[in-house]
């Protein structure tokens, strides 16, 4: 629980320091020096003291200390050991100087086992140390031209050595501090405060490349200023003050460039797309920016730039600046150069008018801008074809074609270029008129006109004007059909083109149509012979034909004629037609009149048989007549007249006499009660059978027959008809039996006596005889 530490140590001495140890009467320390013979050193201290003191040590020398605690009796009641060197031996210092005015370098002779040396610099209560490892050895943070009084102490491992004894050295004057400007561009102006304890001063500059010569002034004043010098070129500049014995205080150094030239060489190019200027110079020596000044009235604009050309933005049209440079470095500014007048591109013209003076020609008018010196006007048109006009007035006259739509820019142009881009102004010319429209007659109040689509047009408009009143049709197709116009009626037809943009066309020409003639009105039909019919109609057009038509199952027939009435020839019996007119003219055909029935008288048959049933009937059939519904037929002799009115094609006329010619006729009736009357080949009774017919046999195997004649001009013809055979006799003319030989026996025979006509037919109704 005993313990010694120590507080300090120099160079023949070792502070000590222990606690009180409890029973302890005295203290006693023993310093044997270790690698030493024979050097130790004891000291006692009473039980009040708890520090002491070894001096008369050996510098530099490493002690073994002992501390022990001993009672009353002499025991020793405690120990503590420790190993503690001393510091080295005290410096001696040779010479102390100053060479700048913060600083005194002092130098001395090396101490054996010091590692590091102190240097304290004293100012009166003031003092600074700096701890330095070997001679020389600078003590800096002093203050200029003050006198200081230096130790120096050795310091190792165990501690410090006392101070050595001073030595006194005073801090040479400060630097004047410099204050430099280049107040042209071949001059440079130093100034600089008063330096304490300052005499005078030495100012020298030199180009700082070396080359040239160094200048150098002494002065006792605070500024003086160098002049043809170079511009733009760096300085280095060196002041310092001297005292009264004429020691030179620290020097103060400073660089600085002259001021620059002003740029020669100044252009001004002009970039009319952005409305910017490209300006340019001469590069000048020492420069390190430029300033480009551009003003225009109460506008100023300044722009700054490392390189020789600037780019100036956003200037206005048809303005005038004045562009100016100047160059800067760290020393100033030059001179500005002297104004380039610059003139921007004039701005676009405004007030732009575009009217068509005339057809065919725009005429496209604007204001005047400030310094436009011509202008330039660009039409194009919606094909893509463009064409301009250059002009120093303010109007320009461009041919145009109908339906286009033109797009109209108008540029101003100086020096400097083109204007900006203004509106854009677009002029649409009213739409072409259909060149060759086609009028096609339709009917008699129809009227189809066509035509081919033209440019510029969206709708077109047909417009037909004639006595009675005037008839539109508007439609966006190329064909319009005019409807209920009047008949036999010319009519002044125009079609104009329209558009949104431009309304109508109204100079398009026009064509007089004519339409058809009006329907003509049958009055009456009548008939001047067979087969033979008039037609009669009112007439209302002088220079039309009238064409009439009779249409029924059998056919058509026409018939032509430029007055009132024409005739129907060779129409078919029999026939019921429907009977129209249509006037024709060069204008068209009219539509068709009301149609009116007409009816032919029925056909005749072709063929009429006549066939003797029985002496006094007669059947006669004939083929169907065209058109007829009823039947009359008659026949004529002067011995009477037979007559049957029939619906059938056949009728038994009775009541004839035998042997008579008769005229036959017939009368076809029709529906309606139109006849046709029909006459016939005349027609013969058969001649009448013979009476008194009686039979004399005579022999086994002959018969006479005999007879009563009715006419001794007939001859007669005998027939036998029998199952075993059958046998006919002829007598001569103007005989009244006839003799039938070899006939069978035994058998029963019919027989007949029939008159004979001379193409030896025998009528089937004369009586028979029975023989057996």
């Amino acid at each position: 629980g005993f313990s010694m530490s120590i507080y300090d140590v120099t160079s023949r001495s070792i502070y000590l320091r222990w606690p009180k140890f409890s029973g302890a009467s005295s203290y006693r320390v023993t310093a044997t020096a270790v690698n030493t013979v024979h050097h130790s050193l004891l000291a006692h201290f009473s039980d009040v003291t708890l520090k002491g003191t070894l001096t008369s040590l050996i510098p530099n020398t490493i002690y073994a200390i002992q501390a022990e605690a001993i009672d009353k009796n002499g025991l020793i009641l405690a120990e503590t050991r420790m190993m503690q060197s001393t510091a080295p031996d005290i410096p001696v210092i040779d010479q102390a100087y100053s060479k700048l005015s913060n600083s005194i370098t002092v130098e001395w002779r090396a101490v054996p086992g010091a590692t590091s040396y102190l240097l304290t610099a004293q100012d009166g209560d003031s003092f600074i140390e700096t701890v330095v490892t070997n001679s020389p050895g600078t003590v800096r943070g002093l203050k200029p031209a003050t006198l200081y009084r230096i130790t120096i102490r050795s310091i190792n491992s165990g501690g410090k050595s006392q101070p050595s004894p001073f030595r006194k050295a005073k801090t040479v004057l400060a630097a004047p501090i410099l204050s430099v400007s280049s107040p042209s561009c071949d001059s440079i102006a130093v100034s600089w405060k008063t330096v304490y304890m300052a005499a005078g001063f030495s100012v020298s500059l030199m180009r700082s490349d070396g080359l040239g010569r160094m200048l150098k002034e002494n002065t006792t004043n605070t500024s003086l200023i160098f002049t043809n010098l170079d511009p733009g070129t760096l300085y280095t500049i060196k002041a310092y003050a001297w005292n009264v014995n004429g020691i030179p205080g620290d020097d103060f150094t400073y660089n600085q460039r002259t001021s620059p030239k002003a740029p020669a060489d100044v252009q001004v190019a002009f970039h009319s797309g952005a409305l910017r200027a490209i300006v340019s110079w001469m590069p000048t020596e020492g420069a390190l920016t430029y300033s480009v000044t551009v003003s225009s009235g109460l506008l100023k604009l300044k722009f700054n730039t490392s390189s020789a050309s600037c780019m100036v933005p956003s200037l206005q049209c048809g303005s005038e600046y004045c562009v100016s440079v100047t160059a800067h470095n760290d020393a100033g500014s030059s001179k500005p150069t002297d104004a380039v007048s610059l003139k921007t591109i004039p701005c676009a013209p405004v007030n732009i008018s575009i009217e068509e003076d005339e057809p065919g020609r725009l005429l496209v008018s604007w204001s005047s801008v400030n310094f436009g010196h011509y202008y330039v006007v660009f039409v194009k048109s919606d094909d893509g074809l463009e064409v301009h006009c250059n002009t120093s007035h303010t109007q320009c006259h461009f041919q145009s074609d109908c339906g286009f739509t033109y797009f109209i820019s108008v540029f101003a142009y100086n020096k400097a270029g083109q204007s900006p881009l203004g509106d854009v102004f677009n002029y649409t010319t009213a739409p072409c008129c259909p060149s060759d429209f086609r009028a096609v007659l339709v009917s008699s109040d129809t009227v189809q006109v066509t035509w081919a689509p033209v440019r510029g047009a969206e709708m077109y408009e047909t417009r037909a004007v004639g006595w009675s009143g005037t008839v539109l049709c508007n439609d966006t197709a190329t064909a319009c059909t005019l409807s209920a116009l009047h008949c036999n009626t010319q009519y002044n037809v125009t079609v104009y083109s329209f558009s949104e943009a431009r309304g109508s066309n109204t100079s398009c020409a026009s064509k007089y149509v004519a339409t058809a003639p009006c329907s003509p009105e049958i009055k009456n039909i009548s008939k001047e012979a067979l087969s033979v019919i008039s037609v009669h109609w009112q007439s209302n057009n002088e220079e039309a034909t009238y064409i009439v038509t009779a249409r029924g199952e059998a056919g058509l027939w026409h018939c032509a004629s430029s007055g009132n009435s024409c005739t129907l020839i060779n129409l078919p019996c029999g026939s019921a037609f429907s009977v129209s007119a249509i006037a024709r003219s060069s204008a068209g055909q009219s539509l068709p009149s009301y149609s009116v029935p007409l009816e032919t008288a029925p056909c005749c048959p072709s063929d009429l048989i006549l066939t003797q049933v029985t002496q006094s009937v007669t059947n006669i059939s004939w083929s169907v007549g065209m058109g007829a519904q009823t039947y009359v037929t008659t026949l004529e002799s002067p011995k009477g007249q037979a007559k049957c009115h029939t619906l059938h094609n056949y009728c038994l006329l009775g009541c004839i006499t035998c042997g008579t010619s008769y005229t036959v006729s017939l009368k076809a009736v029709s529906e309606t009660g139109l006849t046709s009357s029909c006459t016939y080949q005349g027609y013969s009774s058969s001649a009448c059978c013979p009476s008194g017919v009686k039979l004399y046999r005579l022999g086994n195997n002959s018969i006479r027959v005999y007879w009563r004649a009715s006419d001794e001009t007939i001859n007669y013809s005998t027939d036998l008809h029998g199952s075993k055979g059958n046998f006919t006799c002829t007598p001569s003319s103007g005989r009244s039996h006839c003799d039938i030989t070899k006939i069978p026996c035994g058998d029963v025979y019919t027989v007949v006596v029939s008159p004979v006509t001379d193409k030896g037919a025998k009528p089937t109704f004369c009586p028979k005889k029975i023989y057996s």
